[in-house]
């Protein structure tokens, strides 16, 4: 009886472990905290993009004070 006992109880757990687990339903405040990542990796992108806009026009001005700066030279004074 002993081995039916076995066979049944490991049955039981075999069915129990594959059965599909049910996904946790996400709380309202889970669900704000999720948004607001969302809303930050926005911002950060958008910030990101703003910062490359700087460089690229503060590489402009150096470029053309450095052009400036060489027909200054050139002109005597």
């Amino acid at each position: 009886m002993k081995p039916t006992l076995l066979f049944a109880l490991c049955a039981i757990i075999t069915l129990a472990s594959s059965a599909p687990a049910q996904a946790p339903q996400q709380s309202l405040g889970q669900a704000e905290l999720a948004a607001l990542i969302k809303e930050v990796r926005a911002q950060q992108a958008a910030m990101a993009a703003n910062q490359a806009k700087i460089n690229e026009k503060l590489a402009t001005l150096a470029e053309s004070i450095r052009v400036a700066r060489i027909y200054s030279s050139r002109g005597g004074r």
